[in-house]
């Protein structure tokens, strides 16, 4: 872990431009002295205090509400000073300078929140928390972000380290008589002790992927021959003219980006350029960059027109479609065809009936791009995660299902038990912080904006 930070750090915490108010933040050994530097007193902890920020002349730089946190009652646990002004960038820059003069040194990204981290004011994924909070893009992913904030994800996973050290200390125990080892497994309860834990640990993996997906958005690619009506869906799904529509086959030549929400996941449809041989190396360029948004893809929807069906031109484009990604074939202008709006399933890939033109159908595409990269509905009780926390969660799961083998014969492998249940232990100790490497840390933290 690293070193407890001495030194005294400033930065504007609040986002770049102009606004009514802007706060300027200090934590640090070296807080009061620049409290009574620019404010002529230390102001009451925990009130806010009308004052004026004054430059080292005494000419007024602005007035505005301070507030005094004392260590260790602040967020980074250290002295806190923040000064709420004018939200001019003219302003705050100078207030800002002044702090510096008075001893404070700029602070890098997310040295507050990682002063807040080892200083034991929170865990790490508290920590990541704070960000996801930040970035979130639907109320479903800020309402998981802040559960995690919260400390509920902390809560399961120390629930989960504490049944691993109960086991384990069962476990150990047994090691020293080893003549006795089935007998005192079985009063120990240890197989079931195990399934617990192993249940326990699923259903947190569930929520934490549910919590993944609300963080990160789904990334959905629109693809199939030109004038299929990919830009029109992607219109129609955004709620407004974002791509350029016409009858001319390779209208779209690069790809667009659109987020929208359905039912509070963010999703990100990519409409892309129609798939098809061409001789334009503008074209050209782009279905290769149609190809490579595949690649990274959740989902594809592949767009057919109805009145043609799905043809050799359509069975073509299909085939050269990533092996295993999620599909849903959907059957477009179906009120040209004379159909009516419907999905189905065929040999594992599901397909929709809609017309983009008149809107039927769009719910049933909405449903389905949800239902293809098994998305439960689980945003109610989600929790922020990220793919740190995933993959630490997933090598939990794959130690535990080896210690459940080392005792699932007659002949009991107690040594690779006990090590498997700490193997996990230190799995799920990686996402709260107590087993993490300095170098994660700089990485994490390097990511969050200046002043958080």
């Amino acid at each position: 872990m690293s070193a407890r930070p001495t030194d005294t750090i400033a930065a504007i915490a609040t986002a770049p431009g102009r606004g009514g108010i802007g706060v300027v933040r200090v934590s640090g050994q070296g807080a009061a002295a620049v409290a009574r530097g620019m404010l002529g007193r230390l102001p009451e902890a925990r009130h806010a205090t009308f004052a004026k920020f004054v430059a080292a002349d005494g000419a007024l730089i602005d007035h505005g509400i301070a507030l005094w946190f004392e260590a260790p009652a602040s967020y980074t646990g250290e002295h806190v000073l923040e000064l709420h002004g004018h939200g001019g960038t003219a302003v705050l820059q100078a207030v800002l300078a002044r702090c510096f003069e008075l001893g404070a040194r700029p602070a890098r990204p997310g040295e507050f929140t990682e002063r807040a981290f080892l200083n034991d004011r929170i865990d790490l994924a508290q920590a990541e928390a704070v960000a996801d909070l930040i970035e979130a893009t639907t109320t479903s992913a800020a309402r998981s972000a802040m559960r995690s904030l919260d400390g509920e994800f902390s809560r399961h996973v120390h629930a989960l380290e504490d049944a691993l050290v109960n086991l384990r200390m069962f476990v150990e125990a047994t090691l020293d008589f080893p003549e006795e080892d089935v007998e005192f497994l079985e009063q120990a309860g240890a197989r079931n002790k195990l399934a617990e834990v192993m249940s326990a640990l699923t259903a947190l993996r569930e929520r934490a992927r549910c919590g993944a997906v609300l963080r990160e958005g789904l990334t959905v690619v629109l693809a199939g021959a030109p004038n299929v009506g990919k830009s029109s869906l992607l219109n129609a799904l955004a709620g407004e003219d974002r791509a350029i529509v016409t009858d001319i086959a390779g209208t779209t030549r690069d790809t667009l980006r659109e987020l929208i929400a359905i039912d509070g996941v963010p999703v990100h449809v990519i409409d892309t350029a129609g798939l098809r041989e061409t001789d334009d190396p503008v074209e050209q360029a782009g279905i290769a960059r149609t190809r490579r948004e595949l690649e990274r893809a959740h989902a594809v929807v592949h767009l057919v027109d109805a009145r043609s069906g799905f043809d050799a031109e359509a069975q073509a484009i299909d085939a050269a479609l990533p092996a295993g990604l999620p599909r849903i074939r959907v059957f477009n202008k179906i009120d040209l065809s004379g159909e009516q709006a419907r999905e189905d399933e065929h040999a594992g890939v599901l397909t929709v009936w809609l017309s983009v033109r008149v809107g039927e159908g769009l719910d049933l595409l909405r449903r389905a791009l949800l239902d293809r990269v098994a998305w439960h509905g689980g945003a109610e009780d989600a929790l922020a995660a990220r793919t740190r926390h995933l993959h630490a969660l997933d090598r939990a799961v794959e130690h535990l299902d080896m210690a459940a083998r080392c005792i699932a014969g007659k002949v009991l492998q107690l040594d690779l038990f006990a090590e498997e249940l700490r193997l996990a232990h230190r799995a799920l100790g990686e996402i709260t912080g107590e087993f993490t490497p300095d170098d994660l840390l700089g990485e994490i933290f390097s990511r969050f904006c200046i002043g958080k």
